[in-house]
């Protein structure tokens, strides 16, 4: 199978700092892959050079069969990659409505304000926000916010998904809201590339998982495994989240 997105020999250089060094990582369409690491290990710089905010100091990225290194935000985003970011910053003065109808218009590919509207209540519908559709976006609570955002995304009919810190600030019972809207992404055949820190959500959430660590990826393959990876508990997990795991016979 053809992989829907190829990283090869990928490097991002900040003055002396190698933010990325070297990154080879490809992605199968359909699959959700969870990207974790320590603060500091390259994650954020990874999506932002997948997505065109960052160009690459070298390698290259292959979409769909296509180089998109170098490429600006706007076309990589069009070419069917989309992003949510950390600090969710929507629109404030402009409704939910309006919010997820911009994305359609500038990324989506639709071509009236009539067919954005439409499409955007289709995306907040499938968000759990249709009830707030009429309300200015920043009216909306933090997980309120989050959703929007990733009805903005979804605007975009991308074909992989990349949620930066998704979960990030959420309470329990919000992050379990936030898993199921996960999964009924994918469902819909989007591939989705998680960076999350909370190890309860790769593991319940991701069948395979990449780790990158001082810029470096130090491994990439089935979750339960990787979790359990000598390389990787040294780097991020600690020896005691995998004695947990063992004793919970995980």
């Amino acid at each position: 199978m053809t992989p829907l997105l190829t990283l090869t020999n990928v490097s991002r250089r900040f003055g002396g700092l190698l933010a990325l060094d070297g990154v080879s990582l490809s992605l199968t369409e359909g699959e959700v892959i969870g990207l974790i690491g320590p603060n500091g290990a390259g994650k954020t710089t990874f999506v932002n050079v997948v997505t065109g905010v960052l160009k690459p100091t070298s390698g290259s990225i292959v979409f769909r069969g296509k180089r998109i290194d170098g490429l600006r935000p706007d076309l990589v985003a069009r070419a069917g990659v989309a992003r949510t970011f950390q600090v969710v910053q929507p629109f404030p003065r402009m409704t939910v409505r309006e919010n997820v109808a911009a994305a359609a218009l500038f990324a989506g590919g639709v071509a009236t304000r009539t067919e954005a509207v439409a499409a955007a209540d289709s995306h907040l519908e499938f968000c759990g926000l249709a009830r707030e559709a009429d309300k200015l976006a920043g009216s909306l609570s933090l997980a309120g916010r989050k959703r929007l955002e990733l009805a903005k995304s979804l605007a975009a009919k991308p074909k992989l998904l990349m949620l930066d810190e998704v979960n990030a600030g959420l309470n329990a019972s919000e992050i379990d809201d936030a898993l199921r809207l996960i999964a009924a992404i994918a469902a819909q055949g989007i591939t989705v590339l998680l960076i999350e820190h909370l190890m309860k959500v790769v593991s319940s959430s991701c069948s395979r998982l990449a780790v990158l660590h001082q810029g470096r990826l130090i491994a990439d393959g089935p979750t339960q495994h990787i979790m359990q990876d000598e390389a990787v508990i040294e780097a991020y997990l600690g020896r005691r989240y995998a004695e947990a795991q063992k004793g919970a016979g995980i």
